[in-house]
Parts: structure tokens; C-alpha cells; sequence
């Protein structure tokens, strides 16, 4: 069972997101639109991790967001979700919009619950 994660909702879209369920608390913070948002995603995660006291590490489950969407964004998510997984020794899932249409705790344990997460290979969606 996945208890604590990390969602990296990043597309390309108005809604790209990261998400946090740790210590039986869920945060959303949405990532503000910037020309060189796809570059400070590291970032972006690291700052909202410090701000809201997490530490990632084995524990954890990083979720990230497959599309469809902007090539770039989804790579560069995807890119970094794995080097998480790699360096923290997380597990590592992935969705597509078409199975959540808004990033909320119950969508997010629904996955989880019916084991629709996939976790053995990462598919991007991209959109041009």
C-alpha cells in the first residue's frame, strides 16, 4: 500500500501541479506558469518539499503525471521522477489525465485502491 508520495503533475497545461501525502497531510501546490518552468522543476520540488518539512527517501512513492501534454514537460517530469526513484530509492508510478481529470487525494487513493497506477514502464502521451 502506498502510504506517502509525491505527485509530479507537470504537462505543459494551466494546471501543472505537485502534489504531497505525508503523516496523514495531503498539499497541492500549483507551479506557477514561467517561461523556464520545465528547468526549475528540481527546484520547484525541492523548495516545496523544504517548505512543507518532507523528506523523501524509501518511504515514498514519487506518482508522475504520463499525459498526454507538451513533450518537453512530460519528459523533463518524467526524467526527473526517475532520477528521484534512482537516487532516493523511491518507487516509482505513473497516470494519464484520462484517468484523473483533477489532482485530489480521493482521485489519487482511487488509483491506488484499484491498483491502476502503472508502475513497470513508464508510457508518455505526448500532444503536439
Amino acid at each position: 500500500m502506498i502510504k506517502n508520495f509525491l505527485v509530479i503533475n507537470c504537462t505543459g497545461k494551466n494546471n501543472d501541479s505537485l502534489a504531497l501525502k505525508f503523516n496523514n497531510k495531503f498539499i497541492i501546490e500549483n507551479i506557477p506558469k514561467k517561461i523556464n518552468k520545465n528547468e526549475q522543476l528540481v527546484n520547484n520540488i525541492l523548495a516545496f518539499l523544504k517548505k512543507n518539512k518532507a523528506e523523501l527517501n524509501k518511504e515514498f512513492s514519487v506518482i508522475v503525471n504520463q499525459g498526454p501534454g507538451s513533450f518537453s514537460s512530460i519528459r523533463v517530469s518524467i526524467s526527473v521522477a526517475i532520477g528521484i526513484k534512482i537516487s532516493m530509492k523511491t518507487k516509482l508510478f505513473g497516470y494519464s489525465n484520462k484517468q484523473m481529470n483533477e489532482l485530489s487525494l480521493e482521485n489519487i487513493e482511487f488509483l491506488i485502491d484499484k491498483n491502476k497506477l502503472e508502475n513497470k514502464l513508464i508510457k508518455p502521451i505526448y500532444i503536439s
